[in-house]
């Protein structure tokens, strides 16, 4: 591996850069995942974190469990029978039901995937 230098004054430094950084939100799963590999696995949060592939992972993490989330919430509505037509008669049970639906989907997608 070539390392460039730049001369300034009598010194010379190398001329590192950093790799570039993946872009996109970390979003809440992705920092409960942070927060879970810094506090309960600290080795495998560091390789991640000096190998630069933390931030992806993360990213990676917090759009998996927001697609099961999502796909959960759904399939407990469902078979559970919150519809449009509850929704149309009965706005705040709709809300209510809904809520519940997302609340124990997040339980189970944090179980799973985040705190894995």
């Amino acid at each position: 591996m070539d390392i460039a230098y730049t001369k300034r004054g009598d010194y010379y430094y190398p001329d590192l850069m950093l790799p570039p950084q993946p872009t996109g939100d970390i979003g809440r799963s992705g920092r409960m995942r942070k927060k879970y590999l810094k506090e309960h696995q600290p080795d495998t949060f560091a390789l991640m974190l000096m190998g630069n592939t933390l931030t992806q992972h993360l990213i990676d993490i917090d759009r998996e469990a927001n697609e099961q989330i999502d796909l959960i919430a759904s399939q407990l509505a469902k078979a559970e029978g919150v519809t449009e037509d509850l929704k149309a008669r009965d706005q705040l049970e709709w809300i209510r039901r809904m809520n519940s639906c997302r609340a124990r989907a997040e339980e189970q997608v944090i179980r799973e995937i985040v705190l894995e």
